[in-house]
């Protein structure tokens, strides 16, 4: 139980480096996950670890233990089996394969400590080896902080390594040659002397009777003939044909169709509730109430899913209020009184607050920024597949935590995690909303009232937006002590937040206390390159009574608008180029990768050309240890504002596939572009009043700008990719407004402001 305990805490951040301690002790005692893949085996088929199995058939399996969500991460965790294993990617297979503890993810807690990237102090590293050997130890598998091939890039080499040695030992056993005057390649082990050959497949039995190497060396990058190349993703037909990949495309012989109906408001109950209607309906089968720390309601179970959704919307219910702010001036209200009060600090330098006190008045620039709720907004509404049958609990779900799934689920039909089977399917997106496990839990309690069937469990698109974990609502209030044509000498960034971490762990593991400072509500502040001599961070959790989750990119997303437009403040406030400053404050070798970063994107954007009518606004965010600038240009005309071109540099140190980590960067900037003039959740009565994508529109094709992306591989240490494009693309089109118009806007959305076309 108390390993359970470490085990939730350390997954949500909390107490990282104590619970990494505990766990770093108990990993002494124990052995290494063991191989999940072995009881799967059929005969003649071989698993060298968990991430290589060869098939009697002479197939190769690659398991990429992280969910795919349209970000190619299937692709490029195979590539870097491929690539020590001699294989091209069109030789293999590509599964995500089961829930274990094998396929533990240690680098995003490491990465989720309150330290700067560039803080290498032996604090921060003890800390950060702390939190990695929890995760390690505890086995936690999820796809989250843009961690995934951060850390798997040495794993699942490794994994590659390992197979391919001991297939060359088995070769040279069979011949009585040398090992090492033998090679592998394209799936095949070559003895070049004599032009003898043989594929892995007929190697494979006896390759996995060898020891397998402790510490297999890796080729070194001027060697890879896979990884720093353009691959073809290995999903791409499948879903250019609409094959049926996705949770929502999941069919089972006998099985049943449902959808859920929730309390409008966060937290409330039904106090009384009239289903006789839905359940006399044709076709019907069940009303099943639904009580639980994720949310109150109802699931109808019915014959398909028109009728479950027809069924559901005929529920007449009561629906109580809630205590909580219920409306969105009374929820930024309360965080403004957020603010009146204490918080917590990270980061930092100097002594602020001194320096604020010596500074004139006329010196002091002073700014209060804003961001909304907002949803995730997936494509594929949440969905999953449910079958209890005697001992043994079946989920079929699009998610990005199986093996909190079956924590959750297992639990809540009387069973332990272990015996609860998870498939996970592609997911049509996930942003963060698929971290959650509501949607698997209520097909778990429905499947429970269906005799053994499995049920389907749809949402409707109205019901997943408005019962999201929603990226939280912020305010910040900042000041800065501004010198004519020096730029910032001290500055004080306060922000008020509904705590993410807290919010998670309240639904998911309510019985557990959350400890410790909620870092997101100040990254993208405290941890940013280039402070000035005194600066001082601090954030107020404010809880508003919504449930708050990881939204792509965290807290940079509203922290990274808050911090970059204010320093355009400060730079036009000091007389100076928004860049030009930026890369004074950057000095020292810590920081190169964000000073090359805006160069590049000067060069790009040619910075210092002004057209008429036109404006171009530059930001630079630190994220996932990826180094990002991004330079927007929009034209100011008659009928409104038009954002016209995104340029974007960005460093994360090694790039494993060029083409799709620039999709990537496209895709974070069209999502960050997208919250940035459109996108808000509001409440009325204490209710989400944005219920599809009429009310929640993204970026269509006619207004997207022209994007260019440039990659750099300055930085010392890998980042990762499908969040730090989001960051800089609100700040960069706000400064771009500003620079085009002279309004300068400090609330999201632009598009309450001015008008886009």
């Amino acid at each position: 139980m108390a390993l359970g305990k470490i085990t939730r805490r350390a997954f949500l951040g909390l107490g990282a480096v104590a619970a990494g301690g505990l766990a770093l002790g108990w990993w002494r005692l124990t052995r290494p996950w063991p191989n999940p893949l072995e009881d799967r085996l059929g005969p003649g088929d071989v698993a060298f670890n968990p991430y290589v199995l060869i098939g009697a058939d002479g197939s190769i399996t690659v398991i990429a233990p992280r969910a795919e969500m349209g970000q190619g991460v299937s692709t490029t965790l195979a590539a870097l089996v491929a690539e020590e294993l001699e294989v091209g990617l069109d030789q293999l297979r590509v599964e995500h394969g089961p829930p274990a503890g094998a396929y533990f993810n240690e680098a995003m807690l490491a990465d989720s400590q309150p330290f700067a990237q560039w803080d290498r102090s032996w604090m921060a590293e003890a800390a950060r080896a702390a939190a990695a050997a929890a995760g390690r130890t505890l086995g936690l598998q999820v796809t989250g902080g843009s961690s995934s091939t951060v850390d798997a890039f040495e794993r699942m080499r490794k994994a590659g390594a390992a197979a391919r040695i001991m297939l060359i030992a088995a070769a040279a056993e069979r011949w009585g040659a040398p090992a090492h005057a033998l090679r592998a390649e394209r799936g095949r082990v070559i003895d070049p002397s004599s032009g003898r050959a043989l594929e892995y497949g007929a190697l494979a039995e006896a390759a996995a009777r060898l020891t397998p190497p402790a510490d297999p060396p890796l080729k070194p990058a001027g060697e890879w003939r896979v990884l720093g190349r353009p691959a073809r993703r290995v999903d791409m037909r499948a879903k250019v044909t609409g094959a049926p990949i996705f949770g929502i495309d999941v069919t089972l012989p006998d099985m049943l169709f449902a959808t859920v109906r929730m309390a409008p408001r966060p937290g409330a109950r039904a106090r009384s509730a009239d289903l006789s209607a839905a359940r006399a309906m044709a076709g019907v089968r069940a009303v099943v109430p639904l009580d639980t720390p994720m949310g109150h309601g109802f699931g109808v179970i019915a014959r398909d899913t028109w009728t479950a959704f027809r069924a559901a919307a005929a529920i007449e219910a009561e629906w109580e209020d809630t205590p909580h702010p219920a409306d969105e001036e009374a929820q930024f209200a309360a965080l403004a009184r957020g603010l009146e009060g204490e918080g917590f600090e990270m980061g930092g330098a100097g002594d602020a607050p001194a320096a604020f006190a010596a500074a004139p008045p006329q010196e002091v620039l002073r700014a209060e920024y804003r961001v909304p709720f907002l949803a995730h907004a997936c494509m594929e509404p949440m969905n999953a597949v449910a079958q209890l049958a005697g001992d043994r609990l079946r989920i079929w779900a699009p998610t990005q935590a199986p093996t909190l799934v079956q924590e959750v689920c297992g639990p809540a039909v009387g069973l332990s995690a272990e015996d609860v089977e998870v498939t996970v399917t592609h997911l049509g997106g996930g942003f963060g909303r698929r971290a959650e496990a509501d949607f698997a839990l209520y097909a778990a309690l429905l499947a429970a009232h269906a005799d053994g069937r499995p049920v389907k469990v749809v949402w409707s698109r109205e019901e997943d937006m408005t019962h999201d974990a929603y990226r939280p609502a912020a305010l910040a209030r900042m000041r800065a002590h501004v010198r004519r044509g020096e730029g910032p000498l001290a500055l004080e960034m306060r922000v008020a937040a509904p705590p993410v971490v807290k919010s998670v762990l309240g639904r998911t593991f309510p019985s557990l206390p959350a400890v410790g400072p909620d870092r997101p509500i100040l990254e993208g502040a405290f941890d940013q390159p280039g402070a000035p001599l005194h600066a001082r961070f601090e954030g107020v959790p404010v809880d508003l009574g919504v449930p708050v989750g990881f939204w792509r990119s965290v807290g940079y997303s509203f922290n990274g608008f808050f911090h970059q437009c204010f320093m355009d403040e400060i730079a036009h406030a000091a007389g100076l180029d928004p860049i030009e400053m930026r890369l004074r404050m950057l000095s020292g070798p810590d920081f190169a990768p964000a000073r090359k970063a805006l160069e590049e994107v000067a060069r790009m954007s040619g910075w210092g050309d002004a057209a008429p009518g036109r404006g171009k606004g530059v930001a630079f965010t630190l994220s996932f240890g990826a180094w990002v600038a991004q330079v927007v240009e929009v034209s100011a005309r008659p009928e409104g504002v038009r954002v016209e071109r995104v340029w974007c540099a960005a460093d994360p140190g090694l790039v494993l596939d060029p083409r799709n980590y620039e999709a990537q960067m496209t895709s974070g900037i069209v999502f960050g572009l997208s919250a940035a003039m459109m996108q808000k959740i509001t409440f009325a009565d204490g209710a989400p009043e944005q219920a599809n994508f009429p009310d929640f529109d993204a970026l269509r094709l006619d207004r997207c700008p022209q994007i260019e992306v440039r990659l750099l591989q300055n930085a010392p240490r890998m980042g990762g990719g499908g969040e730090p494009g989001v960051p800089p693309a609100a700040p960069a089109l706000g400064n771009a407004i500003f620079a085009a118009t002279g309004r300068r806007l400090r609330s999201l959305p632009f598009g309450d402001a001015v008008k886009f076309v």
